[in-house]
Order: structure tokens, then C-alpha cells, then sequence
């Protein structure tokens, strides 16, 4: 099949790129490789962790608010399958719109890896090893990132998890170790904190959010201290090692021999991420790259 344009990778950057050159008259294929459309901002990134953020203030403020404005309520608990699931009504639908706009926008959409054979032939493998080639005069990468997790941490989806597991969270830790306080960490540290859970975050530099504004950084850690959360900043860790009910996590003071183990049911590590290129032959189609 011979396309104008080829987008690999259906997340935000590219089911609107692939909207916008269809609407120009342009003949365009969407490559992805997962079931669903929208990549980790509707599936597992941006849209669950608001869908659990909201859960999660409706519960806090049940709890620390209503009864100043009258309001009693007795055994007031978290119900965690039922929140959970009311997160995958809200990816479903929006999943689902944009299906619908595909169709509209009559954008082919074929499921499966893309590998560039050369700057202008895609070859596409679908999830049961069966294989087909696209010729498109111009290619769009929009294949995102995935977590960092060195090696050291012994990242295992069940105890060491990542944004993409703490969605998922059968129960509401006790307590919970975060690695990292950029705006991933924090932000899914807080839906946990509100839910009741004692939560503890590392950060290597000597503030929160470090690469935004400093006085941001303040205020939030102000307001997320208001939620119980504890901060270990200028601190690094050094290893994350897990049992099937518990992690061990030891830290290390920045500049210094000083060392301690926060316990936790589980560590998120949030340090950061990085593009999503493994297996697309980028070479191939002249695409150089570096270390990043």
C-alpha cells in the first residue's frame, strides 16, 4: 500500500498529526503496536492518573471537609476495585473517540511494530509474527518514551513499579516509597497520600520539580506536606530490592558516606523517561542518533 504520509505511534503527537494531514487531502496511516489507540497519555499516563487524581480528592475531602459543612458519614472507605475501574471507563471512552475519529478522518490504522526498511518502506509486525511492507513518501515519529529504571533498582511490575503499575494498584499501600520528585512521582504520590498512605519521596537535587520554577517547587511541597507526604531531597538511592509483600529501599546522603532503608509495600520509581525508539531502524532510514 503506497501512503503520502505515515505516522508511527498514536499518542497525542501523532493521532493529531495523523487528523491533520488527512484533513489536508493527504493519504495517511497510523502504525501501533499496542490494541488501543492514544499511547501512555490516555492509556497509561495523563487521562487514568487525573481519572484517579479526581477519586482521590472526592475521598480526601470526604474526610477531612464534610463534616465542617455538616455532612456525617459513617465507615468511610475506599473502595479500590471500584475506583480502579471507574479509571478504565474514563481511558475506554476516550479511547473510543478516538477510534470514531479515525474512521472519520479515513486514516488507515494497522496494529503491529514498524521498522523502517528504508527512508521510505515501513515493514510492519503484527503481534502473531505475520508481517506487511508500507511505501509512504514521508514518515512521522511519534513514539513517545518509557520509564527509566536502572538495573539496580530490580524492577519487577509486582513491588518496583512505574507510572504504568501504579495505576493499577489492587489495594492502598500502607506505605509507599517514590523515587524521584518530578511531577510523575508527585503527582501519583499524592492520589496515594490522599487515599491514606504514608508516603516518602527521594529526590537527588535539593528541591522538588527541579527543572520548574523554584518557587513552585516550594509551594508544592508546602501543599503536599499539608498531605502527610515526606521529603528526602540532596538524597540518592542506591538499591531497591523487593519480597512479594515488601521492598527495601536504601538511601544514600548526597556528598556523604551516610546511609539508611526506608520500608515500604511498594516502590514507585519516577526518575524520569526516555524515547521510545528500540527497534525501528532508524539507521536505515538515515536517522542519526546519540546516547539520549
Amino acid at each position: 500500500m503506497k501512503y503520502d504520509v505515515t505516522v508511527i505511534g498514536s499518542g497525542p503527537g501523532g493521532y493529531v498529526a495523523a487528523i491533520r494531514c488527512a484533513q489536508l487531502g493527504l493519504k495517511t496511516a497510523l502504525i501501533e503496536r499496542y490494541p488501543t489507540l492514544g499511547g501512555t497519555c490516555l492509556n497509561v499516563g495523563c487521562i487514568p492518573s487525573k481519572a484517579l487524581l479526581d477519586s482521590s480528592e472526592h475521598y480526601h475531602n470526604a474526610k477531612e471537609k464534610f463534616e465542617l459543612h455538616g455532612i456525617q458519614l459513617k465507615e468511610l472507605k475506599v473502595d479500590m476495585k471500584q475506583m480502579i475501574q471507574r479509571k478504565r471507563e474514563v481511558v475506554d471512552q476516550t479511547v473510543k473517540g478516538l477510534d470514531f475519529l479515525m474512521k472519520k478522518n479515513k486514516i488507515d490504522v494497522i496494529e503491529g511494530h514498524g521498522t523502517f526498511e528504508d527512508a521510505h518502506t515501513i515493514k510492519v509486525t503484527k503481534s502473531d509474527g505475520a508481517t506487511e511492507k508500507l511505501e509512504t513518501d514521508k514518515v512521522i515519529i511519534a513514539t513517545g518514551s518509557k520509564p527509566i529504571v536502572p538495573d539496580a533498582f530490580n524492577y519487577d511490575k509486582t513491588r518496583v513499579i512505574t507510572s504504568t503499575e501504579a495505576l493499577e494498584l489492587p489495594e492502598v499501600p500502607k506505605r509507599m516509597v517514590v523515587i524521584g520528585g518530578g511531577v510523575i512521582g508527585l503527582e501519583l504520590g499524592s492520589v496515594y497520600a490522599r487515599l491514606g498512605t504514608e508516603v516518602e519521596v527521594v529526590e537527588y537535587m535539593d528541591r522538588l520539580i527541579p527543572g520548574m520554577d523554584a518557587d513552585m517547587g516550594k509551594e508544592l511541597m508546602r501543599a503536599l506536606k499539608k498531605l502527610g507526604m515526606k521529603f528526602h531531597l540532596k538524597h540518592q538511592v542506591n538499591t531497591v530490592k523487593a519480597t512479594k509483600k515488601a521492598v527495601k529501599v536504601e538511601v544514600q546522603k548526597r556528598d556523604s558516606e551516610e546511609t539508611f532503608t526506608l520500608d515500604a509495600d511498594y516502590c514507585l520509581v519516577a526518575i524520569g523517561r526516555k524515547p521510545y525508539t528500540a527497534e525501528l531502524g532508524l539507521d536505515k532510514a538515515g536517522v542519526q542518533t546519540d546516547e539520549k
